[in-house]
């Protein structure tokens, strides 16, 4: 899922782009190309082992001052090792002045944990349930072009209704 997100993404991208694969510690991912054939290359050898910490990246981020406005996570939410989501979103917040915008694509067997750790910190997070149809994957875009989902609902409510013509 990762390698399929990180060559779409990649292709529409028109700032840096910062990947990182993670457990107990965040790996830049820097792959040659945007290719998919470039992203499974970058991406061999990672496999999912037990121990994760989704704040290891962010914190990662903070430390090498990278502004970034959206955060996407490709995780079944589980975290069982520090740095916690919670504490580096917040470290990262107060640190750059903003908050940026969560997007979460569940695999596995999920659990909503750090949704709910999203809600407590006052960000709404878009989120993407990846059930084996990688078809669906592109679904991910829009919410990726978009700052925020409050943008996404005003430009609906912008959109103006049809009328009747008088009789």
């Amino acid at each position: 899922v990762g390698k399929q997100l990180g060559a779409m993404i990649s292709a529409i991208c028109e700032a840096d782009l910062y990947t990182c694969a993670f457990d107990t510690v965040a790996y830049p991912i820097t792959p040659k190309g945007r290719s998919l054939a470039d992203w499974e290359k970058a991406l061999a050898g990672i496999q999912a082992r037990g121990g994760t910490s989704c704040g290891v990246a962010i914190d990662q981020l903070r430390r090498r001052e990278q502004w970034v406005e959206q955060i996407v996570l490709v995780t079944d939410e589980g975290e069982n090792t520090a740095p916690k989501f919670e504490y580096a979103y917040q470290r990262y917040a107060e640190s750059m002045g903003m908050k940026p915008a969560v997007i979460l694509v569940r695999v596995g067997r999920a659990i909503d944990y750090v949704q709910r750790v999203c809600h407590k910190l006052g960000v709404a997070p878009n989120v993407f349930e990846f059930k084996g149809d990688y078809y669906a994957l592109p679904n991910v875009i829009p919410m990726l072009t978009y700052p925020s989902l409050a943008d996404m609902v005003m430009e609906v409510l912008d959109y103006p209704l049809p009328q009747r013509a008088p009789a």
